[in-house]
């Protein structure tokens, strides 16, 4: 399971048209689930998330969690994040696992998450278009 975490100021998500999801000061989270991961990787990927310490403190230093700072989380499905470009030039996303279960999943590492912070999400399987305001910028992959 995959997840790039965005520090920003502002996120949201648009589908058709319509914004369906908006946060301010967090974490904008692309999660892939990879073929194979289990909620025992979801409860890893969500404590990771929940205590990186990618806030900055008055000197600059990242010191403070999404926690900490009391921010949200935008949680946007993203199987592209497993992509495969070692031939060719398409990408494969053999890796990735299966829209359903990864459904599942991506549900679950949701609703896990939202027992810590606001969460806001796309819709899974859409097309969106997804707008950040990056603070930093700050990105980081987070892999469990």
């Amino acid at each position: 399971m995959r997840a790039l975490v965005q520090r920003v100021k502002a996120s949201w998500v648009v589908v058709d048209g319509k914004e369906v999801g908006r946060i301010e000061k967090g974490l904008n989270i692309l999660l892939g689930v990879r073929a194979g991961d289990t909620e025992e990787k979801v409860d890893k990927l969500v404590e990771k998330v929940v205590h990186l310490r990618i806030f900055e403190d008055e000197r600059g230093k990242f010191q403070y969690s999404l926690l900490d700072v009391k921010g949200s989380a935008l949680v946007v499905s993203q199987f592209t994040l497993y992509a495969n470009t070692q031939k060719g030039r398409r990408p494969s996303f053999e890796e990735a696992e299966k829209p359903e279960k990864a459904k599942e999943l991506y549900e679950l590492f949701v609703k896990k998450l939202s027992q810590y912070v606001p969460v806001q999400t796309g819709i899974f399987g859409a097309h969106m278009e997804v707008f950040i305001i990056n603070d930093g910028p700050v990105t980081i992959l987070l892999e469990v």
